[in-house]
């Protein structure tokens, strides 16, 4: 192809965004197509729904519910404040369709290589099952009785039923993953021996350990950490020494669901204090403080904790105004006043300040100041090549749909490393990514409201850990998915019936063009020239004249005829339109002037004169 063609293809690949994913894709961690599947719920194809989630979701169930759903985020009803409930859509086909005999169960065959993965929330389960249909040997070591890590023991089940955890999670037993439950590394087995005994190792840790901030008294009786009462409720039921005065010290969604727990414990009274003035700046939820609220905590924002007073247990919580918690750049930087003191009654006390890793236990392996393990970010490899991290335990990840991202990364490492092939080429776009994509609502759109789900009346749901968000119905599925822009651009190929025929879209047709080197001449030939792709383009990309190009270059290659077969008639028209023997490029010989009475010519007057005496004859 020539130059000029090659470059104007060229333009079309950089700049189509016919092939972009949607917002809520790209956004999602995990890339999920939630525009593909909320549509599919739209159309009422349910199981399709939840077949195409599972393509890359093994938790569909538990993400409907936990998930933070960064897709929902970067949703284009985002803008007028709506945006699709996608979660609560993936939940509603979960529930209700998720067929335990349809899941698919293959796996490569068999490999020898042995891979121990420490820890079993999300991003170690993530890791496990990928590696595990790739064929390898796959153990994970889990210190707690329960499988899930933080989704078992860190996420109350009045938001996340332990059946469904049990029940999503059984797909690593069926596909043979092996299970070493109670197993603490550094404890009960060496590090060093997971070292010897594996071909590789992926550490999915979790962040467990809560922080005490330090003020005078807090290590009083009764002041405790928010991931210790969490898990033992979360495992008995109970906690001992649960007292009737609650305090949790916190403004995030583990202070909140400290709260909330203490409240269906049974205590009298459950108190929240935290710096963040409002609920707008508190790093919870807006949901999730509105629910509490519903369930009479009581609220102390725009407060720091002073002291705890008490003599054989804790009695008294001091607090005093926060009048800013970050400055103008945005650090954290509380300025208080001091004057503003104020002080409750309080029998016990949950610090929910943030959470860190207990990396002890893996002496070898570089960890920053915060114990975080040091990874290298692309690859997620530490210190000792043979080990990767991934998950909260790394820091970066904060919400479970983020950590089974790493966990994939992690995962696809490991293949790479142990087949000895690069680490880091081609993973540019393993996490959420922004894409290129640009659309805007329609000028028609009425913008239909947002349909809420539906939740237990906060009388009832707090005398127990029922769930309370009870999903969607049916019909309100139906109308959520609805609510869909389908956000994509291919206007061109909406518009046109050539491309619908063979294309997805222009950038993937050129690319395959120049791959191949040519197109099949039926493609150029069937355009026809008419410019629509142009005006409908948000980019103004011209085809006609990529195909046009095309054209004239198989017709020179063809020797001046087109190449295609059924063409016979148009040779023929143009050996006829252009031969020597038509040709009119030469001037024509000059004519006598005409008469201009009559028009007629002299002689042409003698001629009619002469027919006419003979028909009177």
């Amino acid at each position: 192809m020539k130059a000029d063609t090659v470059q104007k293809m060229l333009t079309v690949i950089e700049d189509c965004m016919g092939d972009q994913p949607a917002y809520c894709h790209s956004g999602c961690p995990m890339h999920t197509d939630a525009k593909a599947y909320v549509n599919l719920i739209g159309e009422g194809k349910y199981k399709e729904a939840i077949k195409l989630i599972r393509e890359q979701l093994f938790l569909p169930r538990t993400l409907g519910r936990v998930c933070a759903h960064p897709c929902e985020d970067v949703c284009k009803r985002n803008e007028l404040g709506n945006p699709i409930s996608i979660a609560a859509l993936k939940r509603f086909v979960g529930d209700n369709y998720d067929d335990e005999s349809d899941w698919d169960l293959t796996c490569e065959p068999d490999r020898s290589e042995k891979v121990a993965v420490v820890g079993s929330g999300p991003a170690g389960a993530q890791a496990a099952l990928d590696l595990r249909r790739k064929g390898y040997q796959v153990t994970i070591f889990e210190k707690l009785p329960v499988v899930g890590g933080m989704l078992y023991v860190g996420i109350p089940s009045y938001r996340l039923p332990r059946n469904v955890i049990n029940d999503e999670y059984a797909l690593l037993q069926k596909l043979g993953v092996h299970f070493e439950m109670g197993v603490e590394i550094g404890k009960d087995i060496k590090f060093q021996e997971i070292l010897d005994e594996y071909d590789s190792v992926v550490l999915a840790i979790g962040a467990h350990k809560s922080f005490k901030l330090p003020l005078p008294g807090n290590d009083l009786p009764g002041v405790v950490l928010a991931t210790d009462f969490l898990r033992d409720v979360s495992i008995s039921g109970a906690y001992e020494g649960f007292g009737k005065k609650v305090t949790v010290i916190g403004g995030g969604n583990v202070a909140l669901d400290a709260a909330r727990t203490a409240v269906r414990l049974g205590a009298a009274e459950v108190h929240l204090v935290c710096l963040e003035r409002d609920i707008n700046e508190m790093a919870a939820h807006n949901w999730e403080v509105e629910e509490a609220l519903e369930e009479q905590v009581y609220l102390h924002s725009g407060s720091g904790t002073i002291a705890f007073e008490g003599n054989e247990r804790v009695e008294r919580i001091r607090l005093k105004k926060c009048i800013q918690v970050f400055d103008a750049k945005g650090r954290f930087n509380p300025i208080y006043d001091e004057q503003q003191l104020s002080e409750f009654e309080t029998d016990m006390v949950i610090f929910a300040v943030g959470q860190g890793v207990e990396s002890e236990f893996a002496a070898p392996l570089e960890v920053s100041r915060g114990g975080h393990f040091v990874v290298d970010d692309k690859t997620l490899q530490t210190s000792v090549r043979k080990v990767f991290a991934t998950g909260d335990a790394t820091g970066k990840s904060v919400i479970a749909v983020e950590a089974m991202a790493e966990g994939r990364i992690a995962a696809e490492s490991v293949h790479r490393f142990l087949n000895r092939l690069d680490l880091r080429a081609n993973r540019d776009k393993e996490r959420a990514y922004k894409t290129q994509l640009e659309t805007e609502i329609p000028a028609s759109d009425t913008n239909p409201e947002r349909k809420e789900t539906n939740k237990l009346d906060p009388a009832v749901r707090v005398k127990s850990f029922v769930e309370v968000d009870l999903g969607y119905s049916e019909a309100q599925a139906f109308e959520e998915a609805s609510r869909c822009l389908v956000c994509e651009c291919r206007l061109c190929v909406k518009e046109c019936l050539m491309l619908q025929e063979y294309a997805n879209c222009p950038k993937s047709l050129f690319k395959s063009a120049l791959e191949a080197g040519s197109l099949e001449a039926i493609i150029p030939y069937s355009c026809t020239l008419c410019s629509t792709c142009t005006l409908v383009c948000p980019k103004d990309l011209e085809l006609k004249s990529v195909f046009m190009g095309m054209r004239k270059e198989m017709v020179l290659a063809n020797k001046g005829a087109s190449p295609m077969k059924g063409h016979k008639a148009i040779n023929m028209h143009q050996l006829l339109g252009f031969s020597k023997f038509f040709t009119t490029v030469k001037p024509a010989k000059a004519q006598p002037a005409r008469n201009s009475k009559s028009e007629i010519l002299p002689n042409q007057e003698a001629n009619i004169q002469t027919q006419s005496n003979k028909g009177v004859e």
